[in-house]
């Protein structure tokens, strides 16, 4: 079995070197890693795990709490592809990932059991609902916790700027002359679907437009289906809007199925924009437009927080405010002056 003695008489570097190497010490020249991992790789050398953790007093593990009300899970477009741009980073950094649940044993015992169980050094947290006791455990105790897509002065947390998205979709709206803009919420129970409804209202404020409560309808949550549901309500109105802003995408694909079958064209007689260009969004007919969140950078920045804050428990908590966009695409078009 390889050992790091053969990997240091290989490099011509010291053992401890080598050991530096594979316990991530910062001291060491990256022209110097680079040349012991690469002599690891053709020795076939593994470290060893226990070793490791005797050595740093690390697991080298990483929780990661994914519980989203959808039902989609995994499949959820826009966070599997958060979550593996965090994984990327993580394992570049020496660390697994281990996903996190409430029962432990086939009993139910808590988020934060569950994590001192598996000995993880810090969690990721994505989570529909953030008023969940054993959540509020968990980010009570002093195991380091990132938080995607919420605000809360407890933990570190990164999110993209909601107010501005918003803000982004009705000013274009706006911009086409539309003046009855409707939304379709994500709803108040979550932090998305709050600061995406609170966007929306100011944004509708700034621009002097009247803003009708029947023209905001409530969703159960960022599905399809909720999407289809809010959009025959607002097409059952006696003046209907002529543009609509959905808070998520999810949503706005559902809009659009009620509203071909009520027979409206997207966008001659209805313009409408979602939220999170996820990639299904381009290739739809009509192409949708939305506001555009970047994954990519929402699951590096966590990553690189969250070791941040394993490596040093003293680090002052952080608020990572991520920017947005606006994706045109074919959704979208001027009011008809007939409607």
């Amino acid at each position: 079995m390889t050992t790091i003695y053969d990997i240091a008489k290989k490099t011509g570097y010291s053992p401890t070197t080598v050991s530096k190497v594979f316990n991530n010490y910062t001291d060491v020249k990256e022209q110097t890693r680079q040349t012991i991992l690469q002599a690891a790789k053709e020795l076939g050398y593994l470290p060893n795990a226990h070793a490791r953790t005797l050595t740093t007093k690390k697991s080298w593990t990483i929780g990661v709490l994914f519980v989203e009300s959808s039902g989609i899970g995994m499949q959820h477009p826009f966070f599997s592809a958060v979550i593996e741009s965090f994984k990327q980073v993580a394992v570049e950094k020496g660390y697994a990932l281990m996903f996190i649940s409430k029962d432990v044993g086939g009993k139910q015992s808590g988020y934060l059991e569950n994590c001192k169980i598996r000995g993880v050094d810090g969690v990721i947290v994505v989570l529909s609902d953030y008023e969940d006791p054993y959540f509020k455990e968990l980010v009570d105790s002093d195991i380091p916790c990132v938080i995607l897509d919420y605000e809360t002065p407890q933990a570190h947390t990164v999110y993209s700027d909601n107010l501005e998205g918003s803000f982004l979709a009705v000013e274009y709206l706006y911009s086409l002359g539309h003046r009855r803009i409707a939304h379709i919420s994500g709803g108040m129970n979550t932090f998305a679907g709050a600061k995406r409804e609170q966007g929306y209202e100011l944004a509708m404020s700034k621009l002097n437009l009247e803003k009708r409560d029947a023209y905001v309808v409530h969703s159960g949550y960022f599905s399809i289906e909720s999407g289809y549901a809010a959009m025959m309500e607002l097409l059952d109105l006696e003046e209907r809007p002529t543009a609509v802003f959905a808070a998520g995408d999810h949503l706005a694909l559902g809009a659009m199925r009620a509203a071909r079958e009520c027979g409206l064209r997207i966008p001659e007689d209805l313009s409408l924009i979602g939220f999170d260009n996820i990639d299904l969004t381009q290739y739809i007919t009509p192409a949708l437009t939305t506001i555009g969140q970047d994954a990519i950078m929402m699951g590096s920045e966590a990553a690189q927080m969250l070791i941040r804050s394993i490596d040093d428990a003293t680090q002052p908590l952080e608020a990572i405010v991520l920017p947005v966009k606006l994706v045109v695409r074919d959704s979208c078009g001027y009011v008809n002056k007939q409607t």
